[in-house]
């Protein structure tokens, strides 16, 4: 159930992203550290794209679930793709989030650009 919940917040995301201006590179790609949900480009800039959905936001919204940790393990995972992929090497790169709270009536995405960066 929560892999459909995924599956679909993904495609939902992509489908925004591309009405916004972005074309897609890659999704779900995965490596020792982790996944990387959608990579894509907007300009010149390789966009690593973190999506998350969640039903109950009465700890935390979808968007504050991305801590720390996981911030480390997509700079990580971040870091092996550009390594296999050399088109994207010597090209500026950012880490965007696109958050749903399903629970909520209004469904729309929460698209925060920059979200966090490496040099932390």
């Amino acid at each position: 159930m929560n892999q459909q919940i995924g599956k679909k917040a993904e495609d939902c995301a992509e489908r925004y992203l591309i009405a916004q201006g972005l074309t897609t590179l890659a999704r779900n790609v995965c490596c020792k550290y982790g996944e990387i949900d959608i990579i894509m480009q907007q300009g010149a800039t390789v966009v690593f794209v973190e999506v998350r959905a969640r039903k109950h936001k009465r700890f935390q919204t979808a968007a504050g679930t991305i801590n720390y940790h996981k911030q480390q393990r997509l700079i990580r995972t971040a870091s092996i793709v550009i390594q296999r992929m050399p088109a994207l090497q010597d090209r500026p790169i950012r880490f965007d989030v696109v958050a749903y709270d399903t629970s909520s009536k209004n469904r729309q995405a929460q698209w925060i650009q920059q979200a966090f960066d490496a040099s932390n």
